[in-house]
Parts: C-alpha cells; structure tokens; sequence
C-alpha cells in the first residue's frame, strides 16, 4: 500500500489479486479511514456497499478470479469528497447491454445490479470500460448536502 498527501489531497494505492479473499482488505481500509474523516454513518455504509460491489465486479467479471491479473485500487480524499477507483485488467464490456434490472422481466434475477447499486449508494459514479479493462470510479461528499 502506498500512501501520497500534498496540500490538495491525499492518496492510498493498493495492488489486490484477483481473489475473493482480497475484498477485506480494502473493506478494512475504508472503516480505518472512515475513523478518521467521520462521514455519517448510514452515508458511509452505503459507499462501503458500493465500493465491496465495485471490487466483487472487478474480481469475478473483469478478471475472472486469474492469478495473473491484479485489481488496481486508488482512494483520494481531499476537503470535500472521498473517492475511489478501481481498475481491472479484463476485456471490458458495454454497460448499454446491461439489462436494466427495474425492468419488470429482472425483478427476480440474482444478479445484474451492481450498477444500479452502486450508481444508486453514492453521490458520484463513472465507469470507462474497454479491451484494457474497467475502471469505475465511485465518489461520496464527505458532508451531506
């Protein structure tokens, strides 16, 4: 893990294998960092949830669970926002195929919400994707607005 503060900001880096196992490691991370920046609780939760979801998509969906492959994890903090960003080395997909999972037919399907999940939790969401693999950023306001 690698940590980078300046003026403006403050950034921690990690490199996470493509395991299941991995996904305490950033949880734990983001509960000490939360000891320190307090956002309200509920708030937090829900960027926790978003963040797990974030990572669990990387790990399965992007990588596949390779040895091989490594999930590249970036967390800035500055005055306002806490953001995260997470890069998988996949293949990419297209989020315009991605059924929308409000739609009566998906209602009951156990899968295909992280996105709405994770758009939904948090007060920012951006996903880049491509035959590089997915980045997806997630971002909550450190105060409710």
């Amino acid at each position: 893990m690698e940590s980078v503060r300046n003026n403006k900001f403050h950034k921690v880096s990690m490199v996470l294998l493509s395991s299941r196992n991995e996904i305490v490691k950033l949880e734990n991370l983001l509960f000490t960092m939360n000891k320190i920046y307090k956002i309200d609780e509920e708030r937090f939760i829900n960027f926790h949830i978003a963040a797990s979801e974030a990572l669990m998509n990387a790990i399965i969906h992007g990588n596949r669970e390779s040895p091989v492959k490594k999930v590249f994890v970036d967390i800035f903090e500055d005055d306002t926002d806490l953001q995260l960003v997470i890069k998988d080395e996949g293949t990419g997909f297209s989020q315009e195929l991605v059924p929308n999972p409000t739609d009566s037919g998906n209602l009951l399907k156990d899968h295909g919400r992280g996105i709405f999940i994770m758009k939904s939790l948090t007060d920012g969401f951006e996903c880049c994707s491509g035959n590089e693999g997915t980045t997806i950023s997630l971002t909550i306001k450190k105060q409710s607005i």
